[in-house]
């Protein structure tokens, strides 16, 4: 029993390493050297894994689950960063300076994360250059994103946001006219800076002009894609 405890234990860590593009690349050896230095943490639905202010020392990689990133406004208003899923991490910066967290990150449902400490993660960026090249792969892709986001912000409306929106799904569901909204309604009108309610108009709108069919729960079929984007 206690080695089947320790192999549950063990083999969580390797599934989670396994999992993260950053470190998937190295070799076997390499990875169970990574895994000795990893902290399992679950978290129930609605618990929040840290809050802006508070330390951030960690590189946090998602196991099992969903967490969303979120800011707040002066106001209190709530801003949606991203949404992590398994393979996932946060906390990079922390890799580089001590620093405190700027945003929330709040289990979206139950959720396992492992956790990296900076300073052995510090020591793997020494000794294996290739996770550093990777790291910065994964920096270049969220600016890119950031920006894009910003972008979309201050010249396009929100129908054209949510048209957006929607082929970026096709393109990260492997081009797939057949897809799943990656979060609930509430946390796509924070994203794209609007209310729940048009995001519900607005695609129903676009199920009325047969661009798109919804078939169930945050599911739904792209049927005109290039005149979505038109939009």
């Amino acid at each position: 029993m206690a080695e089947k405890r320790a192999c549950n234990h063990s083999c969580a860590h390797q599934a989670c390493i396994s999992l993260v593009p950053i470190f998937n690349h190295l070799e076997p050896a390499q990875m169970d050297e990574i895994m000795q230095t990893v902290q399992p943490g679950s978290y129930k639905k609605g618990e929040v894994i840290y809050r802006a202010g508070d330390q951030s020392d960690s590189l946090y990689i998602v196991n099992k689950g969903k967490i969303r990133i979120y800011r707040l406004s002066e106001s209190g208003k709530e801003q949606l960063v991203r949404i992590l899923n398994p393979g996932n991490f946060t906390g990079e910066l922390a890799l580089f300076q001590e620093n405190v967290h700027e945003a929330y990150a709040e289990a979206v449902v139950d959720t396992e994360v492992c956790t990296i400490k900076r300073s052995d993660l510090q020591e793997f960026l020494i000794k294996y250059p290739s996770i550093s090249l990777k790291i910065l792969s994964e920096f270049s892709n969220r600016l890119e994103k950031s920006e894009r986001q910003t972008a979309r912000f201050a010249t396009e409306r929100v129908e054209t946001r949510i048209a957006l929106f929607l082929a970026e799904c096709v393109e990260d569901q492997d081009g797939s006219l057949h897809i799943q909204l990656p979060m609930s309604k509430k946390d796509l009108a924070s994203y794209l800076g609007t209310t729940p309610e048009t995001i519900s108009r607005r695609l129903t709108a676009f199920e009325e002009q047969g661009l798109i069919k919804q078939v169930g729960q945050r599911k739904m079929e792209i049927l005109k894609l290039d005149d979505l984007l038109l939009i």
